[in-house]
């Protein structure tokens, strides 16, 4: 579908571009895609910091047998690396769970698949009565209300619970060995989901006044008693290991401590004494030893010069 005339109209395209878009934002040349017969759009980047990775498009058109293009339309557009906002979503789908606040209206589909008509009046619940066998699974009593809870709304909110923050997978449920089945604290429910649930009563649990099912567990169990001890007996008291003091004669006792104090280091002070004269002792015994030997080597030298004589 290539246009040799539509394709060399370049220049034309950027005079166009320059013409719309403010000065010095048009930059080159970006390529050329046809769009129809006889009609191409001509992208030039666009040097905008504030539109990076977006293009200027010019789109020529020509009529047939027409030797020369006109221009169509001049937009920026986002290229494929543009920062572009995300795509629109309802507001009815960005609302998550946890995120009604107070004032916020949710409204309920008319269709919705989770309700179901409710018996509102006295001949409705007189006719429910009358049938038989009447079980609580078939069929639910509206009190008034226009729509009670689906079969469908029923299972829906079942596997919510079960694979929830409360259900047998949550990690608190898998750090215990113990179940709500077993815990006095567990309120049961009637109706269908009364045996997979019911309702936490233990003001220490993390789940209490919360739906639970059976299989979750805390550390607050009922059944969790405390370790028993062995009984800590009367404290005993040692009347024998020690002496009596006089406290009126402490003074007496340090001066004779003081004393004794003394006399210790006179007695270290005189052995010291002792080893140092036993110290010089030995150092006149090894002199004398040294001198007794230089004698012997004279009397060695005089008896060698006898004999040369």
């Amino acid at each position: 579908m290539s246009d040799t005339v539509l394709a060399k109209a370049v220049a034309m395209a950027r005079a166009a571009a320059e013409e719309e878009a403010p000065w010095g934002t048009v930059g080159d040349h970006a390529g050329v895609d046809y769009d129809d017969e006889r009609v191409a759009t001509h992208f030039f980047a666009c040097l905008d910091p504030a539109y990076v990775g977006w293009r200027w498009s010019v789109t020529v058109a020509r009529a047939p047998r027409a030797k020369a293009a006109t221009v169509d339309e001049v937009v920026l557009l986002p290229g494929p690396e543009a920062l572009v906002a995300p795509a629109w979503v309802p507001w009815s789908e960005r609302v998550r769970p946890g995120d009604l606040a107070v004032g916020t209206i949710w409204p309920t589909p008319a269709d919705d698949a989770r309700l179901t008509a409710g018996f509102t009046g006295l001949d409705d619940l007189d006719g429910a009565a009358d049938r038989s066998p009447v079980h609580p699974s078939q069929w639910g009593i509206g009190m008034g209300r226009a729509r009670v809870l689906s079969a469908h709304g029923r299972d829906d909110a079942a596997d919510r619970w079960w694979s929830g923050e409360r259900g047998p997978e949550a990690p608190m449920a898998r750090s215990v060995s113990l179940t709500c089945s077993t815990c006095g604290f567990l309120m049961p429910i009637g109706g269908p989901l009364g045996q997979a649930f019911g309702v936490c009563a233990h003001d220490m649990s993390p789940a209490d006044g919360c739906v639970v099912s059976m299989a979750f567990g805390c550390g607050a169990h009922s059944e969790i008693a405390l370790a028993e001890k062995d009984p800590v007996g009367a404290p005993t008291q040692d009347f024998v290991g020690f002496d009596s003091l006089d406290l009126d004669q402490a003074d007496v006792i340090l001066a004779d401590v003081s004393v004794d104090a003394a006399a210790e280091a006179v007695d270290a002070a005189a052995e010291a004494v002792d080893a140092a004269a036993e110290a010089v002792d030995a150092a006149a015994e090894a002199v004398d030893a040294s001198e007794s030997v230089d004698a012997a080597a004279e009397a060695v030298d005089a008896s060698e010069s006898v004999d040369q004589d």
